[in-house]
């Protein structure tokens, strides 16, 4: 078989691969949004839920509790996360204790997430006593996404050409100002996609904010106080009412939410970059 044919083949294969996951993709949006958008009203989105089998009541503090702890767990999460893959990547010696590090991070982000809801339930609920609530489901969040989100910035800053470095030096820039103008502006689109996964992964976890963040349908008014998220209401109205056609509406107006919050995180990042190399 010749070279050129084995190519046409590797294509072949490339492209309907690509095209089958886009089309799983797309069916599963489409048969949720189909599904759920008809349940979706103005009541829908502004009452709160009222509890009981036949699942009454809205979406309105489930999609606060959800905005609530999507900016919260990223505020605390991007600085020691970002900061972290900026120095495993720049700054630390590939020596032993560097690479256990790396070991220990990538074990860590394969860790179950129940498993981080255990720890953040026996730490941040019982030994430090912020109880059920959304600062509790929030450091737990944090736990469990660090890994992921520092394990991506240094793939991102390493995935950037040595020569920008040695240009830039060359040019007399310190080591900080090269990572700062030159570094982090290339690596941003691969830094964005790491936070856009963090976002993801805090709309759509369940496990860990089941046993962090109690469940409570009333709306949250501090941190210390219990709530849900979207994703946690649709686990109750899935599995323990009989709305199945409002467990549908809170799944498309879930995937609604993760399109915007994509959406405006991109638009930030190609400002944020653009404004990092001066422009």
């Amino acid at each position: 078989m010749s070279p050129k044919s084995v190519q046409k083949i590797a294509k072949v294969f490339i492209w309907g691969g690509g095209a089958i996951t886009v089309a799983v993709l797309l069916g599963i949006i489409l048969y949720v949004l189909i599904q759920g958008l008809p349940s979706v009203n103005m009541e829908f989105l502004i009452t709160p839920p009222k509890g009981g089998l036949s699942g009454e009541g809205g979406i309105s503090t489930a999609t606060v509790g959800t905005l609530y702890l999507l900016g919260i767990t990223l505020a605390i999460l991007l600085i020691p996360g970002i900061g972290a893959g900026i120095y495993l990547a720049e700054y630390a010696r590939d020596n032993r204790p560097t690479r256990m590090v790396r070991y220990a991070v990538e074990t860590l982000a394969g860790v179950p997430s129940i498993v981080f809801g255990l720890f953040g339930f026996a730490l941040f609920v019982t030994a430090l006593h912020f109880n059920f609530s959304i600062l509790s489901g929030a450091l737990t969040l944090v736990c469990l996404l660090l890994p992921t989100l520092i394990r991506t910035t240094e793939e991102a800053i390493r995935a950037v050409p040595r020569s920008y470095r040695e240009a830039s030096l060359a040019m007399g820039a310190s080591k900080w100002q090269t990572i700062r103008h030159v570094v982090l502006p290339a690596a941003m689109p691969g830094i964005v996609t790491g936070i856009i996964l963090c976002a993801g992964r805090i709309v759509e976890e369940t496990a860990c904010l089941y046993v962090t963040m109690g469940g409570s349908a009333a709306m949250p008014t501090s941190l210390l106080k219990g709530g849900r998220t979207l994703s946690l209401h649709l686990y109750y109205l899935a599995m323990d009412t009989n709305a199945f056609d409002k467990a549908m509406g809170t799944g498309a107006v879930l995937i609604i939410i993760i399109i915007i919050i994509n959406a405006v995180t991109n638009l930030l990042s190609q400002r944020f970059q653009a404004k990092m190399r001066g422009g």
